[in-house]
């Protein structure tokens, strides 16, 4: 599975931003978006099994942010609204072929990344 990530990019704080993740078509179980900022750890953002019928979020981003996808051209997507300077980070897509269980949010649950599409969110 090879995982492309684009739709980063400089917004003001308030503001909107939708990420995009292209698979090359293998089946997966669930997928995901991680960020990591600066200096800190990478932490869980969204994730979502392939029927999209769980969705799950981190509490810092909940009722902000959205994933969905779209089947017909094997998209992932990470709708970003209310934006924050504190959501500024490197944003990522995972893809696993696991069981969507409860530990949908740890990064080595994941077989697959993306190369990672930057987010800065201005105050």
């Amino acid at each position: 599975v090879q995982l492309q990530a684009s739709g980063g990019g400089l917004v003001q704080a308030g503001g909107s931003l939708r990420l995009s993740c292209a698979d090359s078509g293998r089946i997966v179980s669930y997928v995901g978006w991680f960020r990591q900022a600066p200096g800190k750890e990478r932490e869980f953002v969204a994730a979502m099994n392939w029927r999209g019928d769980r969705k799950n979020y981190a509490d810092s981003v909940k009722g902000r942010f959205t994933i969905s996808r779209d089947n017909r051209n094997n998209t992932v997507y990470l709708q970003m609204s209310r934006l924050k300077p504190e959501d500024t980070a490197v944003y990522y897509c995972a893809a696993s072929t696991g069981y969507y269980s409860g530990r949908y949010y740890l990064p080595d649950t994941y077989n697959y990344w993306g190369q990672g599409t930057l987010v800065t969110v201005s105050s």
